[in-house]
């Protein structure tokens, strides 16, 4: 519920509380004159008329309130006739009302009182004080209402302000969980294509032991290599969702130490493993990206360069340098091999790949100048 809506000077129960006091003061006026009783009830009309259409029709609202105010200030010098309370519940609802025409309307109707006042205190014979003092309520009451005013338009631009921040919010949540989905899925592409990729190695050993050299015992002891790597495969899956999600990864070094350990198990390869440079604490993204590199690089060496040695070398003395580097007699080139998943993933950590033949070889670099 909208407390301000009900409560505020525009809201439907501060209006009733105002014509409640402005009808209880003036069902206590008693003035000499019959006839400002007419004048008096056309303006209790008016101003209701005009309170309760404020925020509906300001425009009317505006002339009923500037009537009642004024053609009440004309009977104030009357005795009892209680007249100023009318004139400043209109005037003060005329300054509460933010429209396009901002404070016109008041000065308009501040000046048009003031000289309703003076004629009334020229017709009845009031005092210079009692003039003064007609003024000086008026003068307050504008105050008061312009002061409303102004909290109105800062708690409706804030609201406003408060609007947009959550949505803001809630886009950036948005965004935040389409990220993190889009780093889980490329870790996981990342895994499994090294699973399967060396599943696919083990299962064609096996195939040709049975095809070529009928060796059962061989080729048994390929399948349950094979169910190892599977077994293998989704516990890195697990690792690699869970160091996304706690935004925590295991240190580079060891895990790359680990990384290599297995590739040398899958595929019977030596994989050399060198670090330079003093070892620094990384954010998950950069090790993460990092890992997915060297093990798209080892998958493809064990797919394209079965049995040859493979080097993985990492600097930390410029920024980070990720080397692996495989022999190869017939280096793959063009974009495929994972490239352009291992570019995209190393861009968004502020990093950059490059893979080429080297010599007799293939070589892909992985760099993070920041890191």
């Amino acid at each position: 519920m909208n407390t301000k809506a009900i409560f505020g000077e525009t809201g439907w129960l501060g209006r009733a509380m105002t014509s409640a006091v402005a009808i209880g003061v003036l069902a206590t006026a008693r003035p000499t004159e019959p006839w400002v009783w007419a004048v008096l009830g056309a303006g209790l009309l008016a101003f209701l008329a005009g309170t309760f259409l404020m925020t509906l029709r300001p425009y009317w609202a505006l002339g009923l309130l500037a009537y009642a105010a004024v053609s009440s200030a004309l009977v104030t010098g009357v005795s009892d006739s209680n007249a100023l309370v009318l004139v400043l519940v209109s005037i003060t609802d005329i300054a509460v009302m933010a429209q396009p025409w901002r404070n016109r309307p008041i000065i308009a109707v501040g000046i048009s009182c003031a000289v309703a006042y003076g004629i009334s205190a020229w017709w009845w014979d009031r005092s210079d004080t009692w003039y003064l003092s007609q003024l000086m309520w008026t003068a307050i009451l504008i105050a008061f209402g312009l002061n409303r005013r102004q909290y109105e338009v800062q708690a409706r631009q804030t609201a406003q302000l408060l609007e947009q921040t959550q949505l803001a919010q809630q886009e950036h949540a948005r965004a935040a969980a389409l990220d993190e989905r889009g780093r889980i899925a490329r870790e996981l592409h990342d895994v499994l294509a090294h699973s399967l990729g060396a599943l696919t190695v083990q299962l064609e050993v096996a195939e040709a032991l049975l095809a070529e050299r009928n060796d059962t015992a061989g080729a048994l002891d390929r399948v349950r290599r094979s169910r190892r790597l599977a077994g293998q495969g989704l516990v890195e899956a697990r690792n690699a969702v869970a160091a996304l999600r706690s935004d925590e990864a295991p240190a580079l070094p060891s895990a790359l130490a680990a990384l290599a350990e297995q590739h040398e198990k899958d595929h019977e390869t030596k994989v050399t493993v060198t670090n330079s440079g003093t070892p620094r604490p990384l954010a998950s993204g950069i090790t993460v990206a990092l890992l997915g590199a060297a093990r798209e690089a080892l998958t493809n060496a064990g797919r394209h360069a079965p049995g040859r040695p493979v080097e993985v070398q990492l600097d930390y003395c410029d920024g980070l340098r990720l080397a692996v580097r495989n022999a190869c007699a017939a280096a793959p080139v063009g974009e495929g091999f994972g490239l352009p998943g291992m570019r995209e993933r190393l861009a968004l950590v502020g990093g950059k790949l490059e893979a080429g033949p080297d010599g007799d070889g293939w070589l892909v670099v992985a760099e993070v100048k920041d890191a």
